[in-house]
């Protein structure tokens, strides 16, 4: 019975399964696929190029997430699935690098592969559950839209291809806060989204520790090429410690209370929505920028920084804190304000960049995602003293 691909939902935690895992590898190669695009065209428009890319990927991976929320990893069939979209996960990720150049058919052939065959594959598994039908009839709607306008732009000349996938990227952004609303099938509604908290967070916390392991990597294989003076050991040390601070203000108590909060929400769809659809990719985007930054300060420590360096040194942590500060925003309406004065004062770094070195500005920008880890541990414990009586 189709049912029988469905998980079971006895009120515990979902476990993730293996070949979740083993999927996710797949991302590992995308990931540094494109923090190795952005390094060779670090300008505005190939930052605007990477950042598509990146949407994308995000994008088939957290409809993966949210499939595998329903269905039962531990069944052959779905796995089968999680099997075929690895290996159109790898040609993705192959032509992840020339997108908007010679493979981008490959591209997007790829990616609307993963989108719509997954979507069709739900539609199969999920067939005697009305409302999980009714939700993937209008969300694979939505995805063949998008999927013509990928296959066009794929077809399409490298200098008009922008815009077409830009389309593709609106209706695909926008068709989840739409409710995937379709003439004739009505619109979804939140209520309907039924997933398991725990899971999506742990699927998520997941992909953000792929996204840090490849700032490890991309670090590692530079440093073991060059020479270890004192200043290329420095900037290997803060590069390190700047994935450390990242790990450590992403997997705190907030990432805990998140899950708790969507376990016990009304609406535990509208919640995952958007704290766990939208708001991880500028934490995700920031954990690439600061990959690329480490990797050029380790080839150059010293001298003056380039206006480039400097918006990767400074906005990749600015980008992660802004990341996490909306999804605490997304689920709690609380503002995080130490991440908010950790954006300003990154932002004020501009005003000393005549004066300083890259190595000083790594350095600098490491210190201050540890001060704000410092800060939000101290008033917390403050605050937990007070309600105490202390």
């Amino acid at each position: 019975m189709a049912a029988s691909l469905l998980r079971a939902r006895d009120g515990h935690h979902a476990r993730v399964g293996f070949v979740e895992l083993f999927f996710d590898l797949v991302f590992v190669f995308a990931i540094t696929q494109i923090s190795h695009t952005l390094l060779a065209h670090l300008t505005w428009p190939g930052a605007l190029q990477a950042a598509m890319l990146l949407a994308a990927v995000w994008w088939a991976w957290i409809y993966t997430s949210w499939v595998t929320n329903w269905l039962d990893p531990e069944r052959a069939p779905v796995q089968t699935l999680l099997f075929v979209l690895m290996g159109i996960g790898l040609v993705m990720s192959a032509a992840l690098p020339h997108a908007f150049a010679g493979t981008g058919l490959a591209f997007a052939v790829a990616f609307v592969l993963i989108q719509v065959g997954r979507s069709a594959f739900m539609l199969w598994a999920s067939r005697d559950n009305g409302m999980l039908v009714r939700n993937f009839q209008r969300i694979l709607v939505w995805l063949t839209v998008s999927g013509g306008l990928w296959i066009w732009g794929g077809l399409a000349a490298p200098e008009h291809r922008i815009a077409f996938w830009l389309a593709a990227l609106a209706i695909e952004y926008v068709g989840p806060a739409f409710y995937f609303r379709v003439p004739g099938l009505g619109r979804a509604r939140t209520e309907d989204w039924t997933i398991e908290g725990g899971h999506m967070a742990e699927r998520v916390g997941l992909f953000v520790i792929i996204c840090l392991g490849e700032t490890l990597l991309v670090s590692g294989a530079t440093f073991a090429e060059l020479a270890w003076t004192v200043p290329v050991v420095i900037a290997f040390v803060s590069a390190v410690l700047s994935t450390v601070a990242m790990w450590l203000l992403y997997f705190g108590r907030a990432h805990e209370a998140a899950s708790e909060t969507i376990v016990h929400a009304d609406d535990p769809g509208r919640l995952a929505r958007r704290a766990y659809t939208y708001s991880p990719l500028l934490v995700i985007a920031g954990i690439i920028v600061v990959a690329v930054s480490d990797e050029l300060v380790l080839a150059h420590p010293g001298g003056h920084v380039e206006p480039a360096a400097a918006l990767t040194l400074l906005g990749g942590p600015a980008l992660f804190l802004i990341g996490t500060t909306v999804a605490s925003w997304t689920l709690w309406k609380t503002i995080a304000w130490a991440r908010v004065a950790g954006c300003i004062v990154l932002a004020a770094g501009g005003l000393v960049l005549p004066w300083t070195t890259p190595l000083a500005l790594s350095v600098a920008s490491t210190a201050v995602l540890f001060a704000v880890g410092a800060w939000e541990v101290v008033t917390s414990r403050s605050t937990l003293a007070g309600r105490r009586g202390l």
